[in-house]
């Protein structure tokens, strides 16, 4: 059987008769990973601010308990919303310090004008724009959403920064000549994928280095009885689910600088041989270098 083109009609929320604030607001409510944000759940709607009025929406992500306090707006953004949006994310993260926040911003139009003032509070504030879109389809109505202001990622200490530079006896006394061993074990396998990577020792980390040049596509802190490991690798459900398969010992997913992070223990890295090699080295190619 052929596949039917049905053209959608766009809706124009902010006139339309029937379809109100309220009505997007129970939608994203119903599914709050038509945002685009992941497989996020409702924590609480209109949730109430003294002084400050209600918050449309909280949502939070079950895996790292960050939270999205989501501010929305039918037709195009303006300065009260973003000040609105920013001032409950304010709220909520000196309320609630234990959880990461992230100030959502959703309308039918984000201009130019207002990129360039929600791009001005990114990096120090997190900040999310989503252009939500409304599409009649032979008497269905859709809501198509885009991100047009993702949150900065901060990363480690790189290229562009300067860490404090410190050497392996430092290590050593700080954590123990079997953690240095367990590193020097998943240095090998790092050598796999090129030879001319070597160690950095810095103050918080040990990274990697070549030709002088920091390339911490992966990372290792050293503990007294384990390493732990930061991969750099956008999240995907593929990724999540072989390290689980594989039964490592995962932490919570770092959002921010983009990297999954587990524990590594004394013969583990021969354990995790190839499931390590192989994800090492999709991060070396995705960074490039």
């Amino acid at each position: 059987m052929s596949m039917k083109y049905v053209k959608p009609e766009r809706i124009i929320l902010r006139t339309h008769p029937e379809l109100s604030e309220r009505w997007v607001q129970e939608r994203i409510a119903e599914d709050p990973s038509i945002l685009g944000l992941g497989d996020l759940e409702m924590r609480e709607k209109e949730r109430i601010h003294p002084q400050a009025g209600r918050l449309d929406l909280l949502c939070q992500h079950p895996e790292t308990n960050r939270r999205y306090e989501i501010e929305i707006q039918l037709g195009r953004t303006d300065e009260s919303h973003i000040i609105r949006t920013l001032e409950y994310w304010d709220i909520e993260r000196k309320r609630y310090p234990q959880y990461d926040h992230v100030a959502v911003i959703v309308a039918e139009e984000i201009s130019g004008r207002f990129l360039n003032v929600i791009s001005l509070f990114n990096g120090t504030i997190p900040v999310i724009a989503i252009q939500m879109q409304a599409f009649q389809i032979e008497g269905h109505v859709s809501l198509i959403c885009s991100t047009v202001v993702s949150e900065v990622k901060r990363g480690l200490v790189d290229e562009d920064e300067v860490a404090e530079v410190t050497d392996r006896s430092y290590w050593e006394a700080r954590s123990g000549k079997a953690s240095l061993d367990l590193t020097d074990a998943l240095h090998a396998l790092v050598r796999e994928i090129d030879p001319e990577l070597t160690l950095g020792y810095t103050k918080f980390y040990i990274g990697l280095r070549k030709n002088g040049q920091p390339s911490n596509f992966v990372v290792f802190s050293p503990k007294k009885d384990w390493v732990r490991v930061e991969l750099k690798l956008e999240r995907s459900d593929e990724v999540q689910s072989q390290l689980e398969q594989a039964g490592m010992d995962l932490m919570e997913y770092d959002d921010r600088g983009g990297r999954y992070k587990f524990r590594l223990r004394k013969g583990e890295a021969q354990k995790y041989r190839d499931i390590l090699v192989s994800l090492f080295r999709q991060s070396f190619e995705e960074l490039g270098r």
